[in-house]
């Protein structure tokens, strides 16, 4: 009876959405988009696709996602943004970062892209325009990648900090107490995999069609960027998301070491009662601010 209700109301709401989308003007760069699509269908093999595409995707989104991060600490009106302000980005640990960036994502995660093409191939992912899902399809499908990965995230992430192998993997993430952008891909080769599993059983269990591993990534890059940064920017849109951990959430666990484990929510983190200490400072925090005012 409950199975049947909760059907009736995902179909009820994806009714309402598609209703909506009706009602909204046609999308301009829609037609470009299906163009340069089909384009690319027609002159690459699905091989290529997969895997030249998949790391073009990767290493463009995740440099350019880094840049604003990087420019800020040149302008001077950026710096009442930053979190941690005794602790400036240095030219060592950006080149020490860049790097370890440049091995883990071409001797690590590049040999892991090259089997996206058999794993849409064996589970018959199209790449056609005529079967891509639906601008909030997608969106839906990204959510539910986000949550999966944030509940692999925590857990992992919790037990990497364990006293007896934290040193052995974690440690080298946590070199830079002040995290910046550029470097939330910085990690121990094993903890880019253990981690990293959690990326993909999303895509296992939901993935209809080639677009949702990029548009994944993306959402993914966009996240993991952002709670690294080291700046809480105003109005950013990302604070819109129900239980979103934002920069301050990621930025006191690299300060303390000790909760706020998961990635992007905050729910595992107040379920289990380690974002107490976070919730604490918080507290000191916004009295001292309201001193100064």
């Amino acid at each position: 009876m409950a199975t049947n209700e909760s059907i009736s109301i995902f179909s009820s709401a994806s009714l309402a959405v598609e209703y909506v989308d009706s009602l909204l003007p046609e999308n301009p760069l829609q037609e470009p988009f299906k163009n340069a699509w089909n384009y690319m269908l027609n002159n690459y093999t699905k091989f290529q696709i997969a895997t030249w595409g998949s790391l073009i995707v990767h290493e463009a989104l995740y440099f350019f996602f880094c840049l604003p991060g990087f420019l800020f600490q040149f302008i001077p009106y950026m710096k009442k943004y930053k979190i941690q302000k005794d602790k400036p980005e240095t030219w060592e640990n950006q080149w020490k970062c860049f790097k370890v960036l440049l091995f883990n994502h071409f001797c690590i995660q590049f040999p892991l892209i090259c089997g996206t093409y058999y794993f849409t191939e064996y589970f018959s992912i199209p790449y056609d325009w005529e079967t891509m899902p639906r601008w909030y399809m997608l969106l839906a499908r990204c959510f539910g990648c986000a949550v999966i990965e944030d509940t692999w995230h925590y857990f992992l992430h919790r037990l990497l900090h364990h006293k007896r192998i934290y040193k052995y993997i974690h440690k080298i993430h946590h070199e830079f107490q002040a995290p910046f952008g550029m470097e939330a891909e910085y990690a121990h080769p094993l903890e880019t995999l253990i981690l990293g599993t959690g990326f993909f059983i999303g895509i296992m269990l939901l993935c209809d069609h080639v677009i949702l591993l990029w548009a994944w990534v993306t959402v993914r890059l966009i996240e993991t960027i952002d709670v690294h940064s080291g700046y809480d920017i105003p109005l950013n849109p990302l604070h819109l998301i129900p239980f979103y951990a934002g920069s301050r959430h990621h930025d006191f666990h690299h300060m303390n070491f000790i909760g706020n484990y998961a990635s992007t929510f905050t729910w595992w983190d107040r379920i289990f009662g380690t974002d107490a200490q976070y919730n604490a400072y918080n507290e000191k925090r916004k009295k001292a601010e309201k001193k100064t005012e």
